[in-house]
């Protein structure tokens, strides 16, 4: 049985681990979900303070401890929401409201509609690809897997994943060039 700085030390390492695997595409979700890459990175580091002193984490197998990640990854960031909503609005003067406003311009209406709109859009081009390009798009850019990782998931081999990885890109960047050609021509 091990002692208690054993498993302190080998959950550390289990921690240490999973971070460099999934920090990355877990700060890209948060990103999305929290206005400010600030507080998405705040947000990061309470999911990983939340491994640390986790109890169970340690006695999962691989893919429940990145389901584990990502459930409390989405749990901190509605947490934050919630926290934010919370906090009393104080009154502010002209000045700083436009200074407010102006400051993050990513979370302007304008824009987060112009993104919506935009992802709708690559949604609808992404499910013309067969299943198996989709789902390596999703393990690729949603999960942040590597090709290596992708390729041992779905038993394909690396230069099989890289090739459909790089089809299905091209494919992509096509359609959106050939739509901003319609465009200008239109």
């Amino acid at each position: 049985m091990q002692s208690k700085k054993q498993r302190v030390q080998s959950n550390h390492a289990l921690v240490a681990h999973l971070y460099q695997s999934h920090a990355s595409a877990i700060l890209m979700f948060l990103c999305r979900q929290v206005p400010g890459r600030e507080d998405a990175e705040d947000v990061l580091l309470e999911v990983f303070q939340a491994a640390i002193e986790s109890e169970i984490l340690a006695d999962l197998d691989e893919s429940k401890q990145r389901a584990w990640l990502w459930t409390t990854a989405r749990n901190k960031a509605t947490d934050h929401y919630r926290r934010k909503q919370r906090r009393p609005t104080s009154l502010m003067g002209l000045e700083e409201a436009a200074e407010v406003l102006f400051e993050n311009e990513s979370s302007a209406p304008e824009v987060v509609a112009l993104r919506q709109e935009t992802y709708a859009e690559l949604r609808t081009h992404v499910s013309s690809l067969p299943e198996l390009q989709q789902e390596i798009l999703r393990l690729r850019f949603a999960q942040g897997l590597k090709c290596s990782e992708i390729a041992q998931k779905l038993n394909k081999s690396h230069p099989a994943i890289r090739t459909m990885l790089s089809r299905s890109l091209n494919f992509l960047r096509d359609i959106y060039k050939q739509n901003r050609e319609d465009q200008s021509h239109g």
